[in-house]
């Protein structure tokens, strides 16, 4: 199956002073999902569905994403902090598809990542990676990864 990972964009706002579960995208960091979310677009990235945390900047993140990308959307608390390879069983169960898109968080994102292909890598904020996972082994190739920057750079 398809599986892609796209971490929330920029949510660090200077003196946030609310609870860090709280933290909404800044203007930036929607500008830059809503860049990312368009390269996918021409690359024809096509999930069948958008699962998210539902944490505001994961939900924000997933919303511009489904909008571009002409998907439904799902929230699903085990992509809030915590998440591994137990909770994506689960998931994987849950919302079955043979192209989904998770929007969490790091460093869950990385370690599952990890856990699956054995890759070394840091999945930056708003970039996205794409695993092709064997459903019998559980078991994944990392296909590719992309930081924000790359959608900027290739209008």
């Amino acid at each position: 199956m398809e599986l892609y990972f796209l971490r929330h964009g920029e949510a660090d706002w200077k003196n946030w002073t609310k609870p860090d579960d709280e933290r909404p995208l800044t203007p930036f960091g929607k500008k830059e999902v809503r860049a990312v979310a368009k390269f996918l677009d021409r690359l024809k990235v096509r999930p069948d569905l958008i699962v998210t945390s539902s944490l505001p900047r994961a939900s924000q993140t997933a919303e511009i994403a489904a909008e571009v990308l002409r998907v439904k959307l799902r929230e699903d608390d085990l992509l809030a902090k915590g998440f591994g390879l137990d909770a994506l069983r689960t998931i994987l169960k849950r919302h079955r598809a043979k192209k989904l898109m998770l929007v969490g968080h790091e460093p869950d994102f990385t370690k599952v990542i990890r856990g699956l292909t054995n890759a070394q890598l840091k999945l930056s904020k708003a970039g996205v990676a794409l695993v092709d996972v064997d459903l019998a082994g559980f078991e994944g190739k990392l296909v590719w990864l992309f930081p924000p920057k790359f959608a900027r750079k290739i209008k």
